[in-house]
């Protein structure tokens, strides 16, 4: 409505979630922030304030005052009209429309509402993800897709080394619609998916970005290439899941681009310490971003397994990895 932001004075560092108060004079203000609570005094339109004193910090002797207001407000968790916060997503199935978000305020828990269009008007479903009380972020964001039949939820936490509020790791649970095409309470868990939907055909080109786990790589894209993998030192990994060999393979492929050489890819069988099968030792291509397919020969391996390819070399980013495959 305004075409431009509302606040731009004091919204970094945690200060967030504004609320509308109005004091006992009927006055309403517009208070955000965490720590320190910030407010301005609304006009009569509440979509403008007054510019002559603009945000001003709500002093220690009224800050408690603010505070109370706020938990008690109806946009506040279990007392507002929608418990809508934030980040939708939005899907149809079976002629209805989902739409699933963050909600309650922070911390956040995940529910949904459904509409016979994708505008709405949406009704309330219920909580599809409670507050995740361990390791859990202060926000929650979900994500939905359908694949082979089966439906997949994504969050994210904060359980990983290092994680935080501002460092979130991508979750993912299976789950099924109820009967009646309602959510159930999905649980958050550190397992995740552990049964892959189908195997892998490793004698197809694997995008190198097909990963089940990894340690210390990241993805990069290029307009010719798109996504590979990047950011390779030694000791980094990457598992894939449930790679079916059939009878057996003789030749290992990968698309790699390096300035240097004395890099190789390991390829272990279904663990970091398991059985190598072979050894692809990367030769320069004579730039880091000059692809070129280089292969290695590999014992016969059958059946399926999890490959782990463990990345050797010396100091720094050894290569970029674009795709692999089998012979």
């Amino acid at each position: 409505m305004l075409g431009k932001p509302f606040i731009t004075e004091h919204c970094g560092d945690g200060n967030i979630n504004p609320t509308v108060i109005i004091d006992n004079e009927k006055q309403p203000f517009l208070v955000w922030g965490e720590s320190e609570l910030w407010s301005v005094k609304l006009n009569a339109d509440w979509i403008s304030y007054d510019s002559t004193k603009g945000a001003e910090l709500i002093p220690a002797d009224k800050k408690e005052w603010f505070a109370s207001k706020i938990k008690g407000t109806v946009n506040s968790t279990e007392k507002r009209t929608t418990t809508y916060e934030e980040g939708p997503w939005v899907f149809k199935r079976n002629s209805k429309y989902y739409l699933l978000y963050p909600a309650g305020g922070v911390p956040e828990h995940l529910a949904y509402s459904t509409g016979k269009s994708v505008t709405g008007p949406w009704v309330y479903g219920d909580t599809i993800m409670r507050i995740i009380p361990k390791d859990g972020a202060f926000t929650n964001h979900p994500g939905y897709i359908d694949y082979k039949g089966k439906s997949y939820l994504f969050y994210h936490n904060a359980g990983l080394p290092g994680g935080g509020g501002f460092k979130r790791s991508v979750c993912i649970e299976e789950f099924k619609f109820n009967a009646d095409g309602s959510i159930p309470v999905i649980q958050p868990t550190k397992v995740g998916v552990n049964e892959s939907v189908t195997k892998l055909n490793p004698f197809a080109r694997v995008e190198a970005e097909t990963i089940a786990w990894e340690e210390g790589i990241e993805t990069a894209a290029q307009e010719t290439t798109g996504v590979y993998v990047t950011d390779i030192h030694n000791g980094d990994y990457i598992k894939v899941r449930s790679v079916d060999f059939g009878k057996g393979a003789k030749n290992f492929q990968a698309n790699v681009a390096t300035a240097t050489e004395g890099g190789s890819i390991e390829i272990h069988l279904d663990s970091k310490s398991g059985a190598i099968i072979g050894t692809l030792n990367i030769k320069t291509t004579g730039d880091a971003l000059k692809w070129a397919v280089q292969s290695a020969k590999i014992n016969r391996a059958k059946g399926v397994h999890d490959i782990y390819f463990v990345f050797k070399g010396g100091e720094g980013n050894l290569f970029n990895f674009d795709w692999w495959k089998l012979n």
